[in-house]
């Protein structure tokens, strides 16, 4: 049985978010883990709207900014897997770690 662990990283700050997923592809390569990605997905743009009282109707122009997703797959080499995912990032960087156990054909 092999486990798949799914790294996906999401951030507004997008040269920490390169930061972080070159240095997990490095700690990939150094250790020999098989490392699948970095995939990137398209920014999402977001605009939130800013009421300058509770009671009015009044507003501030809107806060825009983009969000940044990468997405990484460690194949098997568990000891790389769960370094990653317990190592610490930097606050701007948010994490979401999936584990997935495949097993072989005909099994």
């Amino acid at each position: 049985m092999t486990f798949v662990t799914t790294l996906t990283l999401t951030s507004g700050d997008r040269h920490t978010l390169e930061d972080v997923v070159e240095d997990i592809k490095a700690t990939a390569e150094r250790k020999g883990a098989e490392l699948k990605g970095p995939h990137p997905a398209p920014p999402t743009d977001y605009r939130v709207p800013q009421s300058k009282r509770l009671d009015d109707g009044e507003t501030f122009e809107p806060w825009d900014y983009t969000v940044y997703k990468r997405t990484m797959r460690i194949v098997g080499h568990d000891e790389v897997a769960r370094r990653t995912a317990h190592r610490e990032f930097p606050d701007q960087v948010h994490v979401e770690v999936e584990i997935e156990q495949v097993t072989g054909v005909g099994r």
